[in-house]
């Protein structure tokens, strides 16, 4: 066997403090323990030999011999000291001992864990907190056991997209969930991107016999070819002819759920908003209520003008 430095193994410093020492190796055994990786034998390895520099580098008196003697600190701990009985050639040739390691019992392990949450939170952690969870062999064969909490499984968000006519009016959807499961969800009207809708009870499993999570819905609204959505306000844009808007009239102007006819007073300036009130969106709250739809007016001119029209057109110029 080749010869072990322990502070590497450790990654400390050849002065460090006990104090240090055990603050590393706790480190380390909680990254490599067998129970955290099991079926690695890597990390069993690793583990090993942690535990091995760290059984030697707390002992004042082993600790001593394996600086003064390195990976011979064995042999002279085994002839008392006695020089003509100790073996002093190649200092780096192996004649320790082999280390394997066993699962430690709950005092044990909470100094290696720290009390803070200790052997049962570990297990918890580890295991996703099932209901009894064997940790393994501890001192004489002996079984420790962690008893979970219940405990309310995580909330889950999904994304969905729904049109405007759909957030007007309300929707269904029908999703295929978590291993093929198929759930209806209901879409309030008036929802808008960035509303959460939430699904009581499909969200992350409970632990322990714990209710399960929700499902948060979080909805875009797409965007529409007729109308800009402004909160729970719509605008619009119509075009009406030049004559409507010189003489006065009205215009048929389609809302989103219906259509009104629009007074244009005469010499209407170009590009002249229009409220409509309570023709937008439901608020989501309070569905009865409606925002207000904005109506933007657009002079039509008229095309192709016939020569008597351009005539008309051009004595009326001399007019003004």
């Amino acid at each position: 066997m080749d010869f072990k430095d322990y502070y590497s193994i450790l990654g400390v410093d050849r002065k460090a403090s006990t104090k240090d020492i055990k603050k590393a190796y706790r480190k380390l055994a909680r990254k490599y323990h067998p129970d955290v990786n099991p079926g690695d034998s890597e990390a069993a390895a690793k583990f090993q030999d942690i535990n091995e520099a760290h059984e030697v580098l707390v002992d004042p008196e082993k600790r001593k011999q394996y600086d003064q003697f390195g990976s011979q600190w064995q042999q002279y701990q085994r002839t008392g000291g006695r020089p003509e009985d100790f073996n002093w050639g190649d200092r780096a040739s192996a004649q320790g001992r082999t280390y394997s390691y066993r699962t430690v019992n709950p005092e044990e392990f909470e100094e290696l864990f720290g009390a803070g949450g200790g052997f049962s939170d570990f297990f918890k952690n580890l295991f996703g907190g099932a209901d009894r969870k064997q940790s393994g062999s501890g001192v004489g064969g002996q079984k420790f056991y962690h008893e979970a909490r219940p405990q309310q499984g995580g909330n889950l968000e999904h994304p969905l997209q729904v049109s405007l006519n759909e957030a007007f009016h309300g929707t269904r959807r029908v999703l295929e969930w978590q291993g093929g499961r198929k759930i209806e969800v209901k879409i309030p009207r008036g929802v808008k991107t960035g509303s959460q809708v939430r699904v009581k009870g499909q969200g992350g499993a409970g632990v322990g016999g714990g209710q399960p999570g929700d499902l948060y819905l979080a909805i875009e609204v797409l965007p529409d070819k007729r109308f800009l959505r402004d909160n729970d306000d719509l605008k619009t844009t119509v075009q009406v002819d030049l004559f409507t808007m010189l003489l006065g009239g009205k215009v048929s102007v389609p809302g989103i759920d219906r259509k009104v006819n629009l007074d244009i007073p005469p010499e209407t300036r170009n590009g002249r908003i229009f409220r409509l009130r309570g023709m937008g969106m439901p608020k989501i709250n309070r569905p009865d209520q409606r925002g207000d739809l904005y109506v933007t007016v657009e002079a039509a001119l008229p095309r192709n003008l016939t020569d008597g029209e351009k005539k008309l057109v051009e004595h009326w110029k001399k007019m003004h």
